[in-house]
Order: C-alpha cells, then sequence, then structure tokens
C-alpha cells in the first residue's frame, strides 16, 4: 500500500459501505479483484478486522492532492483499488471509486459553503473542468453508483438502521499490531458488518413503523432513502458502518461505550409496541449525543 504522509489529520468521517461479491462484477473487474486478492492475501480482511487503515490511506492521498501548489480536486483516473473482505470462503469488494465520490462531494461543497469560500479552496477554473469532465464520464457510465457513503462530524441516525448489536465490533487501538506507517499502532476501530439480506429485512420494517407512526419525520425520509440504496447491490453482498476517523473524535472510553444502534433498535421496538413516550425519549437521547459530536467542528 502507498503510504500517503501530511501533517494535516484526516477529517472526521464515517463511511457506510456495500462489498459485493466477486460474482457480481463483470469481466475484466472480476479478474483484476481475484488476481488482485492472490497476490495480496492479507489485504483481503476478515469480519472481525477493521479496514479503517486504508480508509485513512486514501483520505490521506485526497488531502495531499488538495494541498499541492496547485490543487486537484479530482484523481486523473480511478486507481481500481478497493476494500476486500473475506467471508466463508466467498470475497467481498467494495470499489473505492474515489473519482466519482470526489465529483459528488464536490457538488455538495457547492451547495453547502458560500460561493466565496468555495472559490477560495477550488478556483472556478478548476471546478468547471472537474464538471465537464464529470458529465462525459457519466454518458459513458448511466448506471455507475458508488458503493461508498461518506458523513463528516456523524454518523447520520438512517445508517445505524440496517444493522444489530450483534453485528458490532470495536477494536482498540493496536491490536492488530502496527499499520506499516511509521510503525504506529493501527487506530482504534468500531464498525459494524452484517449481510444484506438481514440489512434491507431491518431498514424495511423500520420503515414500516415509522412510516405509519411518524409519516414525513426525518428518520422515517432517511430509512426510504438507505432502503432504495441497499436495493441497487447484489443479494449476497455485505454492509458496513465504519465510524472511521469519528473513532479518533470520540476517545477511547466513549468510543467503547457507543451504542447507538442498539439505543435506535430499542426505540423502534418501543415504537412499535405503541409505547411513543420511550421511543421519544429514545430518539432524543440519540439526537442530542449527535448534536454535541457536530458541535465540535465549530471548536477551535
Amino acid at each position: 500500500m502507498t503510504v500517503w504522509r501530511t501533517t494535516v489529520l484526516p477529517p472526521y468521517t464515517a463511511q457506510l459501505r456495500v462489498y459485493e461479491p466477486l460474482a457480481a462484477f463483470p469481466e475484466p473487474d472480476r479478474a483484476r479483484w481475484q488476481a488482485r486478492a492472490a497476490a495480496h492475501g492479507p489485504d483481503a480482511e476478515g469480519p472481525d478486522r477493521p479496514v479503517t487503515a486504508a480508509a485513512l490511506a486514501e483520505q490521506r492521498a485526497a488531502l495531499a492532492e488538495l494541498a499541492a501548489l496547485t490543487p486537484r480536486p479530482l484523481p486523473e483516473q480511478e486507481d481500481g483499488r478497493a476494500y476486500l473482505r473475506l467471508l466463508d470462503g466467498v470475497l467481498h469488494v467494495c470499489p473505492w471509486t474515489t473519482r466519482l465520490r470526489a465529483w459528488q462531494a464536490l457538488q455538495e461543497l457547492q451547495r453547502t459553503l458560500p460561493a466565496h469560500l468555495v472559490d477560495t479552496v477550488l478556483p472556478p477554473a478548476l471546478r468547471a473542468a472537474a464538471e465537464a469532465g464529470r458529465a462525459h464520464w457519466q454518458q459513458e457510465h448511466p448506471d455507475a453508483r458508488p458503493w461508498i457513503a461518506s458523513s463528516r462530524w456523524e454518523v447520520p441516525l438512517h445508517w445505524f438502521l440496517p444493522f444489530g448489536e450483534e453485528d458490532r465490533r470495536h477494536v482498540p487501538a493496536g491490536e492488530y499490531g502496527s499499520s506499516g506507517e511509521d510503525e504506529r499502532p493501527e487506530p482504534a476501530a468500531l464498525f459494524y458488518l452484517t449481510p444484506m439480506a438481514q440489512a434491507r429485512r431491518r431498514v424495511a420494517r423500520a420503515y414500516r413503523v415509522l412510516r405509519e407512526r411518524t409519516p414525513g419525520g426525518s428518520l422515517a425520509d432517511g430509512a426510504e432513502e438507505v432502503g432504495r440504496w441497499l436495493e441497487e447491490f447484489h443479494p449476497r453482498s455485505l454492509v458496513e458502518l465504519d465510524y472511521g476517523g469519528l473513532a479518533r473524535l470520540l476517545g477511547p472510553r466513549a468510543l467503547a461505550e457507543e451504542h447507538s444502534v442498539g439505543e435506535l433498535a430499542d426505540g423502534l421496538g418501543a415504537l412499535r409496541a405503541g409505547d411513543a413516550a420511550a421511543a421519544l425519549r429514545a430518539y432524543e437521547r440519540l439526537t442530542a449525543r449527535w448534536r454535541r459530536v457536530l458541535a465540535l467542528r465549530q471548536a477551535s
């Protein structure tokens, strides 16, 4: 793995990922992933090991591009890299599609920041070139979609819906040795991993009760959004929620005690049973907690 070093810490970003089985990919992609897995067996992680170090490497690479004398908001082309997981002898692949996700991030940046700030970070000429490249690429790949969704400074509540407490993996820093970067221990990680079929069932059940009891609510809308996204992938895929850089933001103690998935499931259970007051208390606890985390982005 190429190591990217910058003096800037990676962003506090969580990711929701889908790993499709190798058989879901057409040739020549399938042969490429198979060859990579054969050549770099340790890169195909089992279900209990985090891919946090690889995710941080990708983010450092992006930061290095943006910090260059002439900022580069997009890689020149997709580099064909991916997260790999091996489960029950089946290789599952989550392509990075960094270029596609960079286009999406650029569009989000233009929607969420004032124009003068966007111009300062990325001059209009660079953005225009990126947009022209996106339009051309999309004509040739009309059905393209990312296998990875990212969220900065928080985990959106609807991202918890595909998972159960039994899917939780908390890995303290250094449990799997060093990350290979100056012999530093691998960072602490918190992630959830579940089969696609189970993820879809959980989201569908949550959506039904939310639509019936809280129609028009933001969590119901989020359940519909994540449910539609999951339907785009192979039914034997794996779904992963990785706290990523948020693990460092929360700190070791809070990370060990972080059980938002279970708390949201309890709240939905109360809502399903008709106990609206208990459901509301669970929802308010979760939203208050993640508002406090989100507020840290304003800290100096």
